[in-house]
């Protein structure tokens, strides 16, 4: 039998609250003090130059890292600092680089994102009981709607691996649809897409808003954010330099100054954007290392 435990929210209503988020590594601090806010049906922009710990406060609101401090809460409930168990309570992501199973099929890499919504265990798979084929077809089915949605249906049998590269970014996409969230984060979803393919990812997030699930992204390229975003907060080594209409963001001349590398005041320099990019460097090498040692 599938579940879906996510429930449409009020308009307007928070469905991501962050406050006071903050992450160190060692004696460097790659996010600072970070309040931030999501509300349903919004499409909330996070810009910032390189360095700028956009991903580090991405991966302590999905559970890859635990916050030094601060709590992250998903309608109203505090998160666990687990990634499995954030999907499951409604919170789904993509990454900056390509997390697909190359070697799976298309409709089998949607599959693996309907696991959090699934109640059959190991006995029900081992038994192929009524139960277990119930829910194998309903989570099929689902998935085929989702590649309907996205435009890879007709290549539902090809692997994932053989997909040009715009379409492996939708796939992703479509695999974190798969575990039914209220939220889904992307990050960097047009890095490496030609204008076409740009285009046609803004009009599917657009489709997603329009299915009642709020979006966060993490983007580089500054007309889509803010052709597509309600809102944009600015992080600049850490810390949240401003938040605000695409108007009140492009108009303000620290985010200026900040993306040209002209200094303002506070701004720590580059020395120290440059230690806490090496630093989340690090830490990514090491969770990926213990990912690694936990599945072996």
């Amino acid at each position: 039998m599938t579940t879906n435990t996510t429930t449409e929210s009020t308009p307007g209503t928070p469905v991501l609250e962050a406050a006071g988020v903050t992450m160190r590594f060692g004696g460097l601090t790659a996010v600072r003090n970070v309040d931030f806010t999501v509300n349903a049906g919004e499409i909330v922009g996070l810009i910032g130059p390189n360095g700028a710990g956009k991903t580090t406060f991405f991966n302590c609101l999905t559970g890859l890292y635990i916050p030094t401090e601060g709590t992250v809460r998903y309608k109203g409930n505090v998160l666990p600092p687990k990634p499995h168990l954030v999907t499951k309570a409604g919170m789904a992501r993509t990454f900056q680089n390509i997390r697909l199973f190359a070697n799976m099929t298309v409709l089998e890499n949607v599959l693996v994102g309907r696991h959090t919504r699934t109640k059959e265990g190991l006995w029900s798979a081992l038994l192929r009981g009524p139960g277990f084929k119930k829910a194998e077809k309903a989570s099929e089915e689902r998935a085929l709607e989702l590649l309907e949605f996205i435009g890879l249906e007709h290549k539902r049998d090809h692997l994932a691996r053989n997909l040009p590269y715009g379409e492996q970014r939708k796939l992703e996409i479509a695999r974190a649809l798969a575990s039914e969230p209220g939220l889904l984060l992307l990050d960097e979803p047009t890095a490496g897409m030609n204008p076409q393919e740009t285009r046609a990812t803004e009009e599917l997030v657009f489709a997603i808003r329009d299915k009642g699930i709020a979006v966060l992204v993490i983007e580089h390229d500054m007309r889509f954010i803010f052709n597509l975003c309600d809102r944009v907060a600015v992080l600049v080594q850490g810390e949240k330099l401003v938040e605000g209409t695409s108007e009140v963001v492009q108009a303000d001349e620290r985010v200026i100054a900040a993306y040209l590398g002209e200094p303002f005041e506070g701004d720590p320099g580059e020395a120290e954007a440059a230690e806490i990019a090496a630093a989340e460097a690090g830490a990514a090498d090491s969770t990926t290392s213990t990912t690694k040692g936990e599945a072996q």
